[in-house]
Order: C-alpha cells, then structure tokens, then sequence
C-alpha cells in the first residue's frame, strides 16, 4: 500500500510541476481562481505526501516547502510564467493543511482500528 501512495504522490507531484511551469493554455482552469486551484492542487500534493511518507511527516513537509519555493523561482525561467509571492504562500501553507490532513486521517484510522479491537474483547 505505501509504495502505491508514494508512486501516486509523486505523479501528482509531476503534474502539479508541469502546471506550474508548463504553458498556461495547457494548464487545468477551473471556476475556483488561481487561488483557488493553487490551493487544492497543494492541499492534495501535501495531503498524498503526508500519507505517503508518514514517519517522516516532519521533514517532508519541510522539504515540500523548500521545493515549493523553488518551482516558484523557476517560473522566472519559464515563458509566459511569472513568480509570485502570494503563490509561495498559498503553496505552502495549503500543502501544510495537507500533511496536517494527513495526520487526522491517519489518527482517525487507528482510533477505528483500536475502538473495533477494543469492542470485540478477548477472543474465546
């Protein structure tokens, strides 16, 4: 299960790099906004990463944020992109939501999991 997250994870990592720094007329649009679509496509990429490597939640998040920013400064070098501030910021605090989203979800799977242990007693 965790190599099938991990290979989503960064398919999703490489679409949303494409987006960012691939043209904008082949990039998804949607009724959201700009910040809108930064905000889910980031909240997803944190939340897939976040599941994915979740032993190592802290870091990862913290090397997501680097590596955000950097995706953002390549958009100097990319026709037609332009790098902005206000997207690092969204990025980034979105792809945090995600990996706090990851957590609850994970604490929520193994407070069912104790829960339903705990109901069924010992076995006879």
């Amino acid at each position: 299960m965790t190599v099938l997250l991990r290979i989503s994870a960064w398919i999703l990592a490489a679409a949303v790099a494409f987006a960012t720094l691939g043209p904008a007329s082949l990039r998804p649009h949607s009724d959201l906004g700009q910040d809108g679509e930064h905000a889910l496509a980031f909240v997803l990429v944190g939340l897939a990463f976040g599941l994915a490597y979740s032993k190592r939640r802290w870091s990862v998040a913290m090397i997501a944020v680097l590596l955000i920013g950097v995706l953002e400064l390549l958009q100097f070098f990319a026709p037609g992109r332009h790098a902005r501030l206000e997207d690092f910021v969204v990025d980034a605090l979105t792809a945090c939501v995600g990996f706090v989203l990851s957590a609850a979800v994970e604490w929520t799977i193994a407070r069912l999991r104790t829960n339903t242990m705990t109901s069924e007693g010992p076995a006879e």
